[in-house]
C-alpha cells in the first residue's frame, strides 16, 4: 500500500477524532498540510501586550493581560432567588476590560484569578454598559505555579497567536500544530512538496519550505518571521501567477477570427456623426483594442476607468468594428435596469445606424437588440430570430444571454460590464457561444469595471486579462464637491443640505437622495438581526429606507417638488418608468437604494445626499457620487452620518469626501478592510488560496511573480520539468474547482 504524502495526511490520524472534527467543522482545516498552512495571525511578545484599546467587537481573540481586581457580585434573579457573578479587570497598560463569570464556576474562577496573575485570555468580544468585555472566557495561566512547560513556552519570546474561534482555542491550536511539525521533521519532511523552482527560490535567497513553516509556527526572534513570510508569500503569489499565466498562454493559443472594420462602415459611419472628439485616452484606448482585434487570437482586455470617463463609448466603437466585419457583438450588464439603460444609450449615440432593415435606416446600419428575463414571449422570440439569423449585429442584455436557448449567427465579441459581478464561468459561457459548430473560435473579450482596482488586485484578480486604462475625464464633465455632513453632532447641517437641494431644484437640477435599505415589513423582521457594526452599539437603529425617507422628505423639507422612489424589489417596468421619468425631468428628487450605483446617466442631475453615508463601502461612495456632475453643472455630494468624529467611518469619509481620484480611493477601502473582501467573489478559488500574502502591501512581489511565472510558463507550457510546481498547482485548482461546482 502506497504511503499517503504526509501533507494529506486527514488531521485525525495525528490529532484524534474529536479535536479533528472541531478543526474541520469550525476552521475548515482537513489535512496536517491545512494546518501547518494556518498561520499566526500574530505573535504576543513576553511583556508585549495586545492593545486592550483596540480589540474588535464581535470577534474571537486571545489577550494576553494581568488580572487588576475581582469581586463577586450577588444580584436578584427576578423572583428566582439570588445569583452571583463574578467581574474581574485586566488591564495591559494600553487599556482595561471587564472579564464576566456566572453560575457555579464564580468561586473557582475567583481563586485562580487573583490580582496581579497573568494569563491569556480568549473569548468573544461583546459589549456591555458601553464597556468592552468577553464574557466566561476560556484562559490558561502564565504564572510560576502553573507548571514549568507553560512558563517555558511564556519565556520563549514570541507566543503565536492563531486565528481562532470559540470551540477551538488558540493554545489548542498551537498544541496541534506543534504535534504536526514534530511529526513531518520526524519523518524528514517526507512528501512535502516545495512549489518554488530551486534556481529560483535560490536566485531570490529564500529560505527553504520546512525552515519557513518552523519559524512561522515556532519563531525565536522576529527575523525569523520576516524570514518565513517572504517565503510563504512568494509561494502564494508564485502558484496563482503561474495559474494566470498558464491560462493566458492557453488563450493566446486560440483560435479566433480576426476583425478588422470595413474601411467606409459602420464606424467611419458613426465616427462622422460624433459631436465631440475622443479624448487622448479613448484614442489610445481604442488603437490597443482594434490591435487586439486584429489579430487571429482572442482579445482579452480589461478597461478600467473612472465613472463616465466614457468607456461606453469605447466599447460600442469596439463593437460597430466587429459589426463592420461581419460579426456579432454582446455585451452583458449585471442587473436590467442596466441593460435597458445601456440599450437606450446606443441606440441614442447611433440614430440611424442602429435601423437596420427598417425603412429610414442608414445603409450601412445594424439592428441594435435587447434581451433580458422579463421580456415578454413575442419580444423575446423575434430578438432571438435576430440573433440566430445574423440580422441584429449588436445585442445588449443580462444574464440572459448565456442561456442554452441563445444562438448566434457568428458572435465577434463579448463586452461584459461592472466585470466584479461576473466570474470567470460566466465569461466563458457566454464565449462558449462563438464557438460555430463547423469550426472552433472563440469570439474576443473586453471586460469594463468603473471600480478603479489597484495594480497588484488587477493583477491577482484579473490575471488571465490584460489591462487598459481611461483616466481623463470627458471635455465638459465638471468636478463634485463632497462634504461630509454630521447630523449627529451639527443638526442644522442636516437642514441646510435639504436647502441646498431645493436650491438646486429651483435652478432647473435634480437631485438622488440614496439610502441603505427598501424599508417594508419584510425589511423590519430583517433589521431586528443586523449585527451592529464596532462603532454603533451606541444607537442600535436599522438603517434609513427609502420609503421612509421619501414620506419624510414628501412631508417634510422637500415638500411641494416632485419626490419618486426607485428601489431593487419594484417591477423592471415599473424601475424604468420611473427612471424615464427622472431622464426626462419630470421628477425633482429621487430616493433610491444602491440601484442607481452604476450605469444611471442623468446629466441634468447635480445634487447627491447619501443618507448614512458610513454604511457604504468607500469604493461605492464613489461610485454612487459619479452619478451627478455628469453634465456641464458643477457637481454637490453631501455625505450625511451620525457617527461620532473619532470614528473609522469618520476617517472614511473624510477620505472620500477629499479626493476624486478612484485609485487613490480604492487603496484606502483596501488597507481599512480585511483582505477578505478585497477580492470578493470576483475570482472563485483565489481567496481560498491567499493566507499570507496581503494584495496591497506586496505589491513587488506579485509583480515579480508575475514576471517569473511569464517566463517560466512560456519556456515550458506543460511545467514537464517542475513536478513538484505541478502538484502544487493541481492543489490550487482543485479548490478552484470545487468552489465552483459548489456555486453551480
Amino acid at each position: 500500500m502506497e504511503h499517503v504524502p504526509a501533507l494529506d495526511e486527514p488531521l485525525k490520524k495525528l490529532l484524534g477524532a474529536a479535536t479533528a472534527k472541531v478543526m474541520a467543522e469550525h476552521m475548515d482545516l482537513h489535512t496536517v498540510g491545512d494546518l501547518l498552512h494556518h498561520y499566526p495571525r500574530r505573535y504576543a511578545e513576553r511583556g508585549e501586550l495586545t492593545a486592550l484599546a483596540d480589540l474588535p467587537l464581535d470577534e474571537h481573540v486571545t489577550v494576553v493581560a494581568q488580572v487588576a481586581d475581582a469581586r463577586v457580585h450577588t444580584f436578584n434573579k427576578g423572583g428566582r432567588g439570588k445569583g452571583q457573578r463574578l467581574e474581574v479587570t485586566i488591564t495591559d497598560g494600553s487599556g482595561r476590560m471587564q472579564l464576566v463569570f456566572f453560575g457555579r464556576t464564580v468561586h473557582f474562577h475567583q481563586k485562580e484569578l487573583l490580582p496581579g496573575r497573568r494569563a491569556m485570555f480568549a473569548g468573544k468580544v461583546g459589549v456591555f454598559n458601553r464597556r468592552l468585555q468577553l464574557a466566561h472566557p476560556e484562559y490558561k495561566l502564565l504564572d510560576a505555579d502553573s507548571g514549568t512547560e507553560t512558563v517555558k513556552a511564556f519565556a520563549s519570546e514570541l507566543l503565536p497567536i492563531y486565528p481562532a474561534c470559540k470551540q477551538l482555542e488558540s493554545w489548542t491550536i498551537e498544541q496541534s500544530v506543534a504535534i504536526a511539525l514534530d511529526s513531518m521533521a520526524a519523518t524528514g519532511w517526507a512528501g512535502l512538496v516545495d512549489p518554488l523552482p530551486p534556481a529560483l527560490r535560490e536566485g531570490r535567497g529564500l529560505t527553504d519550505l520546512p525552515d519557513a513553516l518552523m519559524k512561522i509556527h515556532r519563531p525565536r526572534t522576529k527575523a525569523d518571521i520576516a524570514d518565513a513570510r517572504d517565503r510563504l508569500k512568494w509561494d502564494e503569489a508564485f502558484v496563482l501567477q503561474v495559474a494566470l499565466a498558464r491560462r493566458r498562454h492557453a488563450e493566446t493559443q486560440l483560435p479566433a477570427v480576426a476583425r478588422r472594420p470595413a474601411p467606409d462602415g459602420l464606424l467611419t459611419a458613426f465616427d462622422a456623426k460624433l459631436p465631440f472628439t475622443l479624448t487622448e485616452g479613448q484614442q489610445k484606448v481604442s488603437r490597443e483594442i482594434f490591435d487586439d482585434l486584429a489579430t487571429e487570437h482572442p482579445m482579452h482586455r480589461l478597461l478600467q476607468g473612472e465613472v463616465g470617463s466614457g468607456k461606453t463609448m469605447v466599447a460600442l466603437r469596439a463593437m460597430l468594428a466587429v459589426v463592420d466585419a461581419g460579426g456579432q457583438a454582446a455585451m452583458l450588464a449585471p442587473t436590467e435596469v442596466l441593460a435597458q439603460q445601456h440599450h437606450r444609450s446606443v441606440t441614442e449615440m447611433m440614430g440611424e445606424l442602429a435601423e437596420g432593415g427598417m425603412l429610414g435606416g442608414a445603409d450601412q446600419a445594424t439592428k441594435v437588440v435587447l434581451l433580458t428575463g422579463s421580456m415578454g414571449t413575442a419580444a423575446r422570440r423575434q430578438a432571438l430570430l435576430d440573433l440566430v439569423t445574423g440580422e441584429a449585429g449588436i445585442v445588449i442584455g443580462t444574464h440572459a444571454l448565456i442561456e442554452d436557448k441563445v444562438q448566434f449567427h457568428d458572435l465577434g465579441l463579448v463586452v461584459v460590464d461592472e466585470q466584479h459581478r461576473f466570474g470567470v464561468e460566466q465569461r466563458d459561457a457566454l464565449r462558449g457561444k462563438g464557438h460555430s459548430q463547423r469550426e472552433k473560435r472563440t469570439p474576443h473579450l473586453l471586460v469594463m469595471t468603473a471600480t478603479p482596482i489597484p495594480r497588484t488586485v488587477a493583477m491577482t484578480v484579473f490575471g488571465d486579462l490584460e489591462t487598459s486604462v481611461l483616466d481623463q475625464l470627458p471635455a465638459g464633465r465638471s468636478p463634485i464637491a463632497s462634504h461630509v455632513v454630521p447630523a449627529a453632532d451639527k443638526p442644522h447641517f442636516l437642514a441646510r443640505a435639504w436647502e441646498r437641494v431645493r436650491e438646486e431644484v429651483e435652478n432647473g437640477h435634480q437631485a438622488y437622495v440614496v439610502c441603505p435599505r427598501i424599508g417594508d415589513e419584510e425589511d423590519r423582521k430583517q433589521s431586528g438581526k443586523r449585527k451592529a457594526a464596532p462603532e454603533d452599539e451606541a444607537e442600535k437603529r436599522p438603517p434609513l429606507a427609502v420609503l421612509d425617507v421619501a414620506e419624510q422628505l414628501r412631508a417634510g423639507p422637500l415638500a411641494g417638488l416632485r419626490v419618486e422612489v426607485l428601489h431593487g424589489r419594484m417591477h423592471p417596468d415599473d424601475k424604468d418608468a420611473v427612471m424615464r421619468r427622472f431622464a426626462a425631468g419630470e421628477a425633482d428628487v429621487l430616493v433610491a437604494t444602491t440601484v442607481i450605483e452604476v450605469g444611471v446617466n442623468v446629466p441634468n442631475a447635480t445634487a447627491m445626499v447619501i443618507m448614512d453615508a458610513d454604511r457604504f463601502g468607500v469604493s461605492q461612495l464613489h461610485q454612487l457620487r459619479g452619478r451627478v456632475g455628469r453634465g456641464s453643472a458643477a457637481g454637490l455630494c453631501l455625505l450625511v452620518t451620525e457617527m461620532p468624529e473619532a470614528s473609522p467611518a469618520r476617517q472614511r469619509l473624510g477620505a472620500v469626501a477629499s479626493t476624486l481620484d478612484g485609485f487613490e480611493l480604492s487603496r484606502i477601502d483596501l488597507e481599512q478592510r480585511r483582505e477578505g473582501d478585497v477580492l470578493g467573489q470576483a475570482q472563485s478559488g483565489v481567496r481560498s488560496s491567499l493566507r499570507m500574502l496581503a494584495v496591497i502591501e506586496d505589491e513587488e512581489v506579485i509583480a515579480a511573480a508575475r514576471e517569473e511565472a511569464t517566463a517560466l510558463v512560456l519556456a515550458d507550457p506543460g511545467l514537464t520539468a517542475h513536478p513538484e510546481l505541478r502538484t502544487a498547482l493541481d492543489a490550487l485548482l482543485d479548490k478552484e474547482r470545487e468552489e465552483y461546482l459548489e456555486k453551480g
